[in-house]
């Protein structure tokens, strides 16, 4: 292996070193870099493409569902945040303060958002004055900062980062939660559907919500390491931060009546969970509907026959172009094919198109699936169709594999050693019923650091079993323990 192939590729195993390997496949594949402040990076713009192929979805299905973008200032008076007593006490620990502007002391202090209910909220109330100006759906995407004193991995923790945060007001209890329901719905379709990642759904226990939510809905996704990752979180907010904010309308009677709200955020943490599920020893492997190039096309020719493999390879690219398909030609005469083909399965393109001379004698195309190496060859006629079907299968591929480590890694446990033996030996999820005190947690994590990352959205839902599987009090619900990042 030449120095160029061994800078090139990845060093560190996925399966005994996740955290490295993580970290390589992260700046080899050019997705970010680390920033000169800790806990900061640097997004490449092959990370960025795949923020914005997240954008994009996400994007389009909130404004079919009635949301409008906004944008609004990232510093917030500290009395804006004051006056929601549970955001101060839940978010201080993590708020970076401004106190100055240039050489002079600010006369108050500035938060950069850690989350921007306590800005967007008296600006609803500004904007609302009775039930024909409800609802009101807003969404901005910006970047937030939270100054967590816990240990930063490029975009699954990071002290700054992108999301998205959407804000809305009801009439009643039910529209509001109709609304959270509706966007933890297009959170699990993205991953379910766009990023090949499925994904479960959830509330978080009570002691867990967002500060000051009535519910915090979740979905959870597995890693292959044994981890879950907070996918998306949506909030029923209630009523409490439009009392803070005096968010009020006057119904149909004149009556003035305090709105339901909701918000509800994913954040590039997505980005993290689709490296993390899909990636392997070679380098970063993405699906096809969010890769920034879904196929490469690799020319393979010798002096006497460079031409007319170019001129097939060309047409073939203007073809797939013209069909709407990301399509790179890497027509470089400096590198081999080799080189190129381990470039690109490590920049994680879904599928390979390589074209030699016998491809181009019998007018075929040889097709090769980045996740598992496997090769067709296909005719070259209806090239774009043919590659959608690859495209298909190679999304099928991706998403039968982390479904089948997540139908393998839930499992249930009844007493305390039972799930701290079961999550440290297996990972995973382990259901346990549960007494609904915190304390009972508290146990489990200063164990082996595993947390309840959820528990069942039905709260009339009966649990496992009868007993908490910690303190043995009756249970009440159940709950799912995990590691988590």
């Amino acid at each position: 292996m030449s120095d160029n192939e061994q800078e090139l590729g990845i060093t560190e195993q996925k399966e005994y070193s996740p955290g490295d390997w993580y970290a390589e496949v992260v700046q080899k594949a050019e997705l970010a870099d680390y920033a000169p402040m800790g806990g900061f990076i640097v997004t490449r713009p092959r990370g960025y493409a795949l923020w914005e192929g997240v954008q994009d979805h996400l994007d389009s299905w909130f404004k079919q569902t009635g949301s409008q973008n906004a944008y609004f200032p990232a510093l917030i008076p500290e009395s804006y945040l004051e006056r929601e007593s549970d955001i101060v006490e839940g978010f201080d620990p993590e708020v970076a303060w401004v106190t100055h502007g240039g050489h002079d002391e600010l006369e108050e202090r500035l938060a950069f958002r850690p989350t921007s209910e306590s800005i967007i909220t008296p600006f609803m109330s500004n904007w609302v004055r009775s039930h024909r100006d409800l609802p009101l759906r807003l969404n901005q995407w910006c970047s937030v900062i939270r100054w967590e004193a816990t240990e930063t991995k490029p975009f699954f923790r990071t002290k700054e980062f992108l999301w998205q945060e959407g804000h809305t007001a009801h009439e009643t209890e039910d529209e509001a939660w109709d609304e959270t329901m509706t966007r933890l719905g297009q959170y699990e379709r993205l991953y379910e559907d766009v990023l090949a990642i499925p994904v479960l759904r959830g509330r978080k226990p009570e002691h867990d919500k967002f500060p000051g939510a009535h519910t915090t809905t979740t979905v959870e996704a597995l890693m292959p390491d044994g981890k879950s990752v907070q996918g998306g979180t949506s909030h029923y907010l209630g009523q409490g931060f439009a009392e803070a904010y005096d968010l009020t309308f006057t119904d149909e009677d004149e009556e003035e009546q305090v709105a339901h709200t909701t918000s509800w955020g994913l954040s590039w943490r997505a980005l993290g969970a689709l490296i993390m599920t899909h990636s392997d020893d070679q380098g970063l492997v993405v699906p096809p509907t969010i890769a920034p190039e879904q196929v490469v096309i690799v020319p393979i020719w010798s002096e006497d026959t460079r031409e007319e493999v170019l001129d097939y390879a060309e047409g073939v690219a203007d073809d797939l172009e013209a069909a709407g398909v990301r399509v790179e030609l890497d027509d470089r005469d400096e590198r081999n094919p080799g080189f190129k083909f381990n470039e690109w399965e490590l920049k994680g393109v879904p599928v390979r198109i390589e074209i030699g001379p016998n491809e181009v004698e019998d007018d075929e195309l040889t097709v090769v699936h980045r996740p598992d190496g496997e090769d067709s060859v296909e005719d070259r006629e209806y090239v774009a169709e043919t590659i959608e079907d690859h495209f298909e299968a190679v999304y099928d591929k991706l998403y039968a594999a982390a479904e089948e480590n997540l139908e393998e890694n839930v499992r249930e446990a009844y007493e305390t050693s039972e799930i701290l033996g079961t999550i440290g030996r297996y990972g995973g999820y382990v259901k346990t019923p549960w007494c609904g005190d915190e304390a009972c947690e508290q146990v489990i994590k200063e164990e082996i650091a595993a947390e309840i990352v959820m528990v069942p959205m039905d709260r009339d839902a009966e649990p496992i079993g009868e007993e908490c599987g910690v303190c043995g009090d009756e249970a009440c619900e159940t709950a799912y323990f995990a590691k988590s990042y």
